[in-house]
C-alpha cells in the first residue's frame, strides 16, 4: 500500500490553519495551533494513532478558542478523508478503551461515509486550564462532518477532567488507527454492501 497523505489548507476570516496528514506514518507530530492544550490533544491522537500530523494554525484567540478548536476539527477531517481515498481494503470499524488512573473511555468510529457524532463525556470541571470543555464536542462535531465518519465517543468513568479528555483523544487515535488499516482478508474489496462508503 502507498502511503496515504494528504494537506489541506482553511482560510477564513476567523482562522488560517494548514493540516498535513500521513495515515502510514510513526506517530510524529508538529503542532502549532495557539492553543496548549489542543496541541496536546493532537498528539496523543498523532502517537496512539501512529500518524504524522502537522497542523499549523492562526485563529481569532482574541476572542476565544471556539473558532480554531473547531476549525482545526474540520480541516483535520478533511485531510483525513482525502487521505483515505475510496476506502476499498480498509477494515473500516476501529474500537479503543483507553484508561488513565481514574479514567476511562470508549471510542468506536465506521469510515462509513456518514457524519454522525455521539458525545458522552460528563466532565467532572467546566474548564482545563485555560480550556473550556465544551470545545472537545465543537472539535469531534467538525472532524465528523468533514471526514464523513460515524463516531461514538463514551466516557465511562473519571474524576479528573484532564484525564477524562486525555482518555479520549488517546481513544480516538487507536480506534483511527484500527479502521484505517487495511484488511488482509479482503482482498482490496470494498467494506460495503452498497459497494460504495
Amino acid at each position: 500500500m502507498t502511503e496515504r497523505t494528504a494537506e489541506v489548507r482553511r482560510d477564513t476570516l476567523e482562522t488560517k490553519i494548514v493540516a498535513r496528514v500521513n495515515l502510514d506514518g510513526s506517530g510524529r507530530a508538529e503542532l502549532a495551533t495557539g492553543i496548549p492544550f489542543l496541541d496536546h490533544m493532537l498528539d496523543q491522537v498523532a502517537r496512539h494513532g501512529l500518524f504524522d500530523l502537522v497542523v499549523q494554525a492562526e485563529g481569532d484567540l482574541h476572542i476565544d478558542d471556539h473558532h480554531t478548536v473547531e476549525d482545526v476539527g474540520i480541516t483535520l477531517g478533511q485531510a483525513v478523508a482525502k487521505a483515505l481515498g475510496n476506502k476499498a481494503g480498509l477494515v473500516r470499524y476501529g474500537h479503543a478503551y483507553v484508561p488513565l488512573d481514574e479514567a476511562l473511555s470508549r471510542v468506536v468510529v465506521d469510515l462509513s461515509g456518514r457524519p454522525g457524532l455521539e458525545f458522552h463525556v460528563p466532565f467532572a470541571r467546566a474548564r482545563i486550564g485555560e480550556f473550556d470543555v465544551d470545545l472537545c464536542h465543537e472539535f469531534f462535531q467538525g472532524f465528523v462532518n468533514h471526514a464523513a465518519v460515524t463516531l461514538h465517543i463514551d466516557n465511562l468513568r473519571g474524576l479528573n477532567a484532564h484525564h477524562q479528555a486525555e482518555t479520549v483523544f488517546k481513544a480516538f487515535g487507536r480506534a483511527l488507527r484500527m479502521a484505517v488499516a487495511a484488511d488482509a482478508r479482503a482482498g482490496g474489496a470494498m467494506p460495503s454492501t452498497k459497494g460504495t462508503l
